[in-house]
């Protein structure tokens, strides 16, 4: 009994951390969209420009390997910012733009 009790509680500080850990990854995430003048073409929530498309639903329309590819080789009008963002943040940033799930509005 004691050692599933403490086989319970590593798991549960185990998920709880992990979850900490991607939570901190997506808050960092929001600080690179921030700093990094995405809003200037991109809205998130009725913020920022309509130059590119409105990401406020992008976490549940496309993979985390696609907004990479995207992020990092850019594409249509969108530039390549694979050489101004360090592979950290561009995974942060993959993070944020992850947790953007909002639903389409009709």
């Amino acid at each position: 009994m004691k050692l599933q009790s403490a086989i319970f509680t590593l798991m549960l500080t185990s998920s709880l951390s992990s979850l900490a850990a991607a939570e901190s990854k997506s808050h960092r995430g929001a600080a690179v969209y921030a700093g990094s003048g995405c809003s200037h073409c991109h809205t998130i929530r009725n913020i920022g420009g309509n130059k590119g498309p409105n990401l406020s639903g992008v976490g549940r329309k496309m993979k985390t390997a696609q907004m990479r590819q995207q992020i990092v080789h850019g594409g249509a009008q969108m530039p390549a910012f694979g050489d101004v963002l360090q592979p950290a943040e561009i995974e942060d940033l993959v993070a944020y733009l992850h947790s953007c799930r909002d639903k389409e509005k009709k």
